[in-house]
């Protein structure tokens, strides 16, 4: 959490926010479940000092993005890719974004129906590019999620939170 020093403030002092962006593209009730649980996680009561901010992929932008401190990425995997609206963020942020973004921590949640593999891949490839930093496993889920996916989609937006106040 960053500390700032204003006039206005007892004792000059006031906290700055981070703020995690989660981009998602959420399509089927799955999804749906997963995204929930996500957020669920990240805006738990015990963590403070972290404001979250959920955008669709459509809509999210190189604005959102630089003013984030972390990230929480969530797509399904289409015909062994991320969905076409998270390739259209990334292609949207990539180079406004390129250095101003670096060193910043992401997560990932991935559903697919029979394979994650390669969107898992693609999207490990940008965000290398983009020298973001990995902070948690990539929660891959293939069929219907289960009360174990659903946690760790909870444990990954709750950590993902959590780290952004260290």
């Amino acid at each position: 959490m960053k500390v700032a020093h204003g006039p206005h403030d007892p004792g000059n002092i006031h906290r700055v926010m981070a703020t995690l962006l989660i981009v998602h593209h959420t399509p089927s009730p799955a999804l749906h479940a997963l995204f929930d649980a996500v957020m669920s996680g990240a805006t738990d009561d015990r963590i403070e000092g972290v404001e979250v901010v959920a955008r669709p992929a459509l809509s999210a932008s190189a604005v959102d993005v630089l003013g984030a401190h972390g990230y929480v990425l969530g797509t399904p995997a289409n015909l062994g890719y991320m969905s076409g609206a998270l390739k259209h963020f990334f292609d949207q942020i990539y180079y406004p974004c390129l250095e101003a973004t670096q060193r910043r921590p992401y997560g990932l949640y991935i559903h697919g129906n029979e394979d994650t593999t390669g969107a898992v891949r693609a999207i490990e490839t940008i965000t290398t590019g983009l020298q973001w930093e990995r902070a948690q496993e990539p929660v891959a889920v293939l069929g219907q999620p289960s009360r174990e996916h659903l946690d760790a989609c909870w444990e990954l937006g709750a950590a993902i939170a959590a780290g952004l106040t260290l």
